[in-house]
């Protein structure tokens, strides 16, 4: 996601986030900036208004329409383990491919596979891949897979299941997961070696050591759900998707690891309960998107701080490329002359925390406004946990709004790699001296996209918030008064984030 990663693949020098869009040019508004982003709050409060008058009714737990693909043969053919088996092997064959490219390859990050691959095709491409088709990270996760090849082999040798069977804490929640998702994010937003390909490489293999010590001490699908940043994020981003695995019976969840709900009659999402079940309650469906965001009953605390800070670290990452941001470092180096050339992780790092703070500090205090505003009949902390996934829309607008254009043009470099991973002269595919084509997309392409992106994912944010208020609040007047704070709160966040993606993309006049 890193636009700054840019700096070590850039086709024409690029140094600073804000060019990691790719291009160099600006785009010159045809009306002022502050007409544009009045415009699109305008647009997010008026789809307030409409949804109110007209939804009727809040969505049942799993009340809406499904199509099941395994009805027909390809459909079949998708969820088949043969299938499946074959994609982890590809993934598998990746993750050796780009530890080995970057321990032993040109340590050039524009001539090896690693930077580019993790940074760019995986990273930012895999994000779109969960939002827009479906948790298939939980099918091809190399980590996953490995494990799972040891365990079968363990007992297979007789020396019994590869765990530890230690009983994953409840109280523990996913936090893990957010120390490790906070580590990453410092990694790709504030670490100056992370488009080295070595240090790259020993960074995979420090958290390979960390993932399977966590599977092996909690179990493989346990620490998958709680502990695994990456698990976590693709299976929040993949709650939008259009798809899902479902189990039309949850009496075998109750020995599954991951703690499913067995309290319920079905079991959405777990690859675990859906690999174990017979194939007559098996099911691989078409769904709307979004609705799997309105189930919100396994949303605990720590997730929610998950969540606050998979969207602060991505706006974050915008935020540096403005004016503000660049006032702000001119005024702390100074006094942090001390530091020396720590001086640039040190600002970076206090920003990256200080983000998801205001983050988690805003937002509790729009849940106490909506817990208020709904007559008290639902706690703060409950109104956190039930709204918090109506926030997912716009993470996935606003990377998709911040990194569409960076995939683009930077995700280019993976054709020329393609033919050599390692930089030593390879033609493998012969696609080695493809050149980029940095004109594919320009300024004007990355606005529209931006307003485009960010409107409706805030729109769509407002519809998801406004369902689960129905639901929750029996009294139609209290739904819709709960609502009024997540309105505010959300329209807040399209001006902010419009004034962000405009800095680096559009030209605006001194009274624009």
């Amino acid at each position: 996601m890193q636009p700054a990663v840019a700096a070590a693949f850039a086709v024409a020098g690029l140094t600073r986030p804000a060019d990691a869009h790719g291009f160099g040019q600006r785009y010159d508004l045809p009306i002022p900036l502050s007409l544009w982003v009045a415009g699109a709050a305008a647009a997010v409060a008026l789809s307030f208004v409409i949804i109110g008058l007209f939804a009727r009714g809040g969505a049942r737990r799993s009340g809406y329409a499904r199509v099941n693909l395994l009805q027909w043969r390809f459909g079949r053919a998708l969820a088949h383990e043969r299938t499946r088996s074959i994609a982890r092997a590809m993934s598998v064959a990746l993750l050796l491919l780009v530890v080995a490219a970057g321990a032993f390859g040109n340590q050039n990050p524009t001539r090896n596979l690693a930077p580019v691959f993790v940074w760019i095709v995986w990273w930012v491409g895999f994000a779109y891949v969960s939002a827009m088709v479906g948790d298939l990270w939980a099918v091809v996760n190399p980590w996953s897979a490995i494990f799972s090849w040891a365990d079968r082999l363990s007992r297979r040798l007789g020396a019994g299941p590869l765990s530890l069977s230690v009983p994953y804490p409840a109280w523990l929640g996913v936090w893990p997961g957010i120390v490790l998702f906070g580590a990453f994010a410092w990694a790709e937003l504030v670490y100056a070696g992370r488009s080295l390909p070595a240090k790259l490489a020993l960074m995979v293999l420090v958290y390979s050591l960390i993932a399977w010590t966590g599977m092996l001490t909690f179990g493989r699908h346990a620490w998958l759900r709680h502990g695994d940043p990456f698990a976590v994020t693709f299976g929040l981003l993949a709650r939008f998707a259009p798809t899902e695995v479902r189990v039309v019976s949850s009496a075998g969840c109750r020995d599954c690891e991951a703690e499913c709900d067995t309290a319920v009659a079905d079991c959405v999402g777990c690859g675990e309960c859906f690999a174990r079940a017979a194939p007559a309650a098996r099911e691989l469906n078409l769904r709307p998107y979004g609705v799997g965001l309105l189930r919100t009953d396994d949303v605990s605390p720590s997730l929610v701080v998950f969540v606050l800070l998979l969207l602060s670290t991505v706006t974050y990452d915008g935020f540096t490329a403005t004016p503000a941001w660049s006032a702000i470092e001119s005024s702390l180096y100074p006094r942090l002359a001390w530091l020396g050339d720590l001086r640039s992780a040190t600002v970076g790092t206090l920003g990256l925390l200080a983000f998801p703070l205001t983050f988690l500090v805003v937002y509790r205090l729009f849940a106490y406004a909506m817990a208020g505003a709904a007559g008290g009949r639902l706690s703060p902390a409950t109104v956190a946990c039930r709204f918090v996934l109506s926030l997912i829309p716009i993470a996935i607008a606003y990377h998709l709004a911040h990194y569409f254009t960076y995939l683009l043009i930077q995700g280019q470099l993976a054709i020329r790699l393609a033919s050599d991973p390692f930089g030593v002269g390879w033609n493998l595919l012969g696609t080695a001296r493809y050149r980029p084509d940095v004109g594919i997309v320009g300024a004007r392409f990355a606005w529209y996209t931006a307003v485009i992106a960010v409107v409706a994912g805030h729109i769509i944010a407002v519809w998801l918030a406004h369902v689960v208020a129905l639901r929750e609040f029996p009294d139609r007047r209290e739904a819709i008064r709960s609502q009024v704070p997540m309105l505010v709160l959300m329209v807040g966040y399209t001006i902010v984030s419009l004034w962000i993606l405009a800095q680096p993309i559009v030209e605006t006049s001194p009274g624009g």
